[in-house]
């Protein structure tokens, strides 16, 4: 047995390189069925951050479907997803650079259904479904205009001829089009400004004619008022389901006589925010019953619900599982724990047998140098309570000086409506295995704790979420596990948001690390995307009713407040939070004189995808922390400029 070596905190050497963390690590996704045959999309940083559509066959290998020369994903809400669909054989699906839907046949190249548009990229498609004849796909069409906000619809698409039929209008944005089986009804999602749609979103039914792929008479059938409606789905038998937090938990009903029946119900969550399309949390099966998913706490259950409403769980080693499709009697599901990375996994309903399809990683880290988290509960602000996940620091081939407490790493998840997980992150066991604690937090605002945890935020972004992050840390400073004058807060997105409001409007934190964040809350309410324009208005108030608010809020105005050293990168094609916030953050951080680093990262768009840029911002982040705090990394790192350091 090796003795450990005594070496600092943050000096560990691992073998969790930064190759390792972006190389080995695919995402997966868009899990869809075609007779026996399954598929999945894949997006590999190794490849620029190419999205490849892959096909298993039956009593088969993977293999891949896209050419080399596509990249499946589209633009529609910026964010994307549900970027394809498969019926006997023949793909559709929207190609990156130029948005247009192209036709895929087995064995061929793709061919273009739908024409350029006036401007480049300008119509985009989404969450696409075939008709039961396969003529027409109903999917979700946002088109991009000169002088006016993008225009959102449903459209039919004729998938020979590329011919187009609006089939809903009127509202803002539209999700989850889906046909009844027998092809006559579609059902679908609408919400409208200033809503987003966890906060509302209305369910409408329509008759469709398959003959000219038009539809007439919608009727909306429930949602509003405050109420959202998540994943329509036709069983089978022509039910109608959804999901509806309209008791305050996302739970799962189906529709009879006008009247909506519970399938499962309580404080637990089966719904998701709609950041991409195309999430599912539940599907049907041949004998009439329904897989479905639920969340809390303690993570993510599975959970068969009979024809009687009587429910069984598949106990399952994941906490976390999403992506659920069936295919027979099997269902097909991403999971993954927290000492497993995310994989596409087939699960025998029968037996409860699971089969591991596709790793997200092929590499295999020694059991001894995984930290596990521990899910904690701490008390916040206004007497209330919030959540997180602790890591502890963990390697085996080392120990810290008796005397000294880990460095701490607060991460702050974007959203700011979404959650952070129990999943295992390559990224969070590299600050682990070199000796950084590390606490995952799920502020106020967070989903997964019900509609009052989740509309905590309204209001109150910049203000609860910093709160819950500084908390999050006395916490675990209090209990002795972490070194307060090394407390680090991260974050992107609306997770730099927090991190810069808590660097400039407490002192706290002795570095922070902000990635693609909003630094200006007024211009982002000005200056960003359809999808998003109008989530500021819950998040801090109407603008510009609320400018001054906006103002008090934004970090950029008060970086005369911040003391502490900052490192912020940037994709300099990012539509989302514009390169303009972080020039403007820097130009105030230089005037200044506050030590930071500035890396931005040409054709990086919303969130890295790049292996190579993902690799040099671990490296630059762990460079600035050993300088800030006066440690030296064991990596061999190329140097990082930091301006206004003392020598």
């Amino acid at each position: 047995m090796t003795v450990p070596q005594t070496a600092p905190y943050g000096t560990w050497r691992s073998p969790i390189t930064p190759e390792m963390v972006t190389e080995a690590g695919i995402r997966l996704g868009e899990i869809k069925t075609d007779g026996t045959d399954v598929y999945w999309l894949e997006g590999r940083p190794a490849e620029g951050g190419r999205n490849v559509i892959v096909q298993l066959a039956a009593d088969d290998a993977p293999s891949d479907v896209t050419p080399q020369d596509y990249n499946v994903w589209n633009r529609v809400h910026e964010y994307g997803g549900a970027a394809y669909e498969v019926r006997d054989g023949v793909i559709c699906f929207s190609n990156f650079a130029d948005q247009r839907v192209y036709r895929q046949r087995s064995g061929e190249q793709p061919v273009p259904v739908t024409p350029e548009s006036a401007i480049p990229a300008g119509d985009r498609f989404a969450d696409g479904r075939f008709t039961p004849d396969g003529i027409f796909l109903a999917c979700v069409r946002e088109r991009h205009v000169e002088d006016r906000e993008a225009i959102n619809e449903i459209v039919a698409v004729q998938v020979e001829s590329g011919e187009q039929t609006v089939l809903a209008s009127g509202h803002d944005f539209y999700s989850f089009p889906r046909l009844s089986p027998d092809g006559t009804r579609l059902a679908y999602t609408a919400w409208d400004h200033p809503n987003m749609p966890w906060d509302e979103a209305e369910l409408w039914v329509a008759s469709f004619d398959g003959s000219d792929g038009s539809s007439s008479g919608a009727v909306r059938v429930t949602g509003g008022s405050g109420e959202s409606v998540f994943q329509p789905e036709w069983s089978p038998n022509g039910t109608l389901h959804f999901v509806s937090d309209r008791t305050g938990w996302w739970n799962l009903y189906a529709l009879a006589d006008g009247d909506a029946e519970p399938l499962f119900p309580g404080e637990a969550e089966s719904g998701e925010p709609q950041w991409v399309f195309g999430q599912s949390t539940y599907t049907f099966l041949p004998d009439g019953s329904i897989a479905l998913i639920v969340g809390g706490k303690a993570g993510r259950r599975l959970l068969i619900i009979d024809s009687n409403r009587q429910a069984r769980e598949i106990a399952l080693p994941y906490t976390s599982i999403g992506g659920l499709v069936s295919a027979g009697t099997d269902l097909i599901a991403i999971a993954a724990s927290a000492t497993d990375p995310a994989a596409i996994i087939r699960i025998d309903t029968c037996s409860g047998a699971v089969k591991v399809v596709k790793k997200s990683a092929e590499i295999e880290v020694e059991e001894g140098l995984v930290s596990r988290p521990e899910s904690i509960t701490f008390p916040t602000g206004d007497g209330e309570e919030a959540h997180a996940y602790y890591y502890p620091p963990t390697n085996p081939e080392f120990n810290a000086p008796s005397t000294e407490k880990p460095p701490l790493i607060v991460l702050s998840h974007g959203g700011p409506t979404s959650s952070a997980s129990a999943s295992f992150s390559l990224e969070v066991q590299f600050w682990t295995s070199r000796g950084f604690a590390v606490t995952d937090v799920n502020y106020r605002g967070s989903t997964g704790y019900g509609r009052a945890y989740r509309d905590a935020l309204k209001g109150r972004w910049g203000v609860v979420d910093t709160e819950d992050c500084i908390n999050a840390a006395r916490h675990l400073v209090d209990q002795g596990l972490a070194d307060e004058s090394r407390a680090i807060i991260k974050g992107g997105s609306a997770g730099g948001y927090t991190t810069l409001c808590a660097l400039v409007f407490h002192d706290y934190f002795a570095a922070g690390a902000s990635y693609y964040g909003v630094a200006d809350a007024e211009t982002l309410a000005t200056d960003t995307h359809k999808f998003e324009s109008r989530y500021l208005d819950g998040l801090i108030g109407p603008y510009p009713e609320a400018r001054d608010l906006y103002r008090q809020r934004s970090p950029i105005d008060y970086v005369d407040q911040l003391s502490c050293p900052v490192i912020i990168f940037q994709g300099l094609e990012d539509e989302i939070v514009p390169p303009s916030q972080a020039e403007a953050m820097v130009e105030a951080l230089e005037a200044k004189g506050v030590p930071y680093a500035y890396l931005p990262f040409p054709g990086e768009q919303h969130g890295f995808r790049i292996a190579a840029n993902i690799r040099r911002t671990l490296e630059a982040e762990l460079y600035f922390y050993g300088k800030i705090f006066g440690f030296h990394p064991a990596d061999d790192i190329e140097p990082v400029a930091i301006a206004g350091l003392p020598a």
